[in-house]
């Protein structure tokens, strides 16, 4: 392991917002903040907003500095990614802001029904080949994870530069009867002016320095 490395995961243990649960412990005892979220972690009854595959943590951040009334939290398996996310959240004394450090296919041990408001899905590997299409985000057997943990007005957000993956969510929603609220082929062209079009990844502001179009839908199961 990278010298870099060893060191983010050290500093990760530090902070008090970053849980690393491990796999025997969710299978078997289960994870103690599970439905309890709200009173046990934020002490809080404000809504929940989850980042899945949250990477550097940079949309999980952003957002809580935009809406401070919500909690966030975001997941990956990635621990020295999440790094940079953890320590800006903790050095700007972010109470609202959690991470997890797990496989997202555990988000069903990590949340109790209905405990989630709202999920963003940013920029997550498009898995491209159709042998892996189950392990996309937004393929019906992660919808069938996400469902039951969703309040009944949620929303799910997603935002990528993969026009594969892209045209793969709009099918799944049409073929799953979901709702979709909006969608848009070129969010910057578009002029939205809300979250999706105000926060931007590291890598997202490369795209967007080549000319690459970044894709914008959100919807309801």
């Amino acid at each position: 392991m990278a010298k870099k490395k060893r060191i983010r995961f050290s500093e990760n243990d530090t902070f008090p917002n970053l849980f690393q649960p491990p796999f025997h412990m969710l299978m078997t005892d289960g994870f103690p903040l599970k439905g309890r979220w709200n009173p046990d972690f934020f002490r809080n009854d404000a809504p929940i907003v989850v980042e899945l595959g949250c990477g550097k943590g940079e949309y999980t951040v952003g957002l809580a500095e935009q809406t401070p009334e919500k909690n966030y939290i975001g997941i990956d398996i990635k621990g020295a990614r999440m790094w940079k996310g953890l320590k800006t959240a903790h050095e700007a004394g972010f109470l609202h802001v959690a991470f997890i450090r797990s496989h997202i296919e555990q988000i069903g041990q990590l949340f109790g029904p209905g405990e989630i408001d709202e999920l963003w899905i940013t920029f997550p590997d498009p898995q491209s080949k159709p042998s892996k299409a189950r392990k996309r985000l937004t393929s019906p057997p992660f919808l069938q994870r996400y469902h039951p943990l969703l309040k009944e007005d949620h929303l799910i957000h997603l935002k990528t530069d993969d026009i594969g993956l892209f045209e793969y969510t709009l099918e799944v929603i049409a073929a799953g009867n979901h709702q979709l609220l909006y969608r848009t082929f070129d969010l910057y062209g578009a002029g939205l002016k809300e979250a999706a079009a105000e926060i931007q990844t590291f890598y997202e502001k490369m795209w967007l320095e080549k000319g690459k179009p970044i894709c914008y839908l959100r919807f309801r199961l």
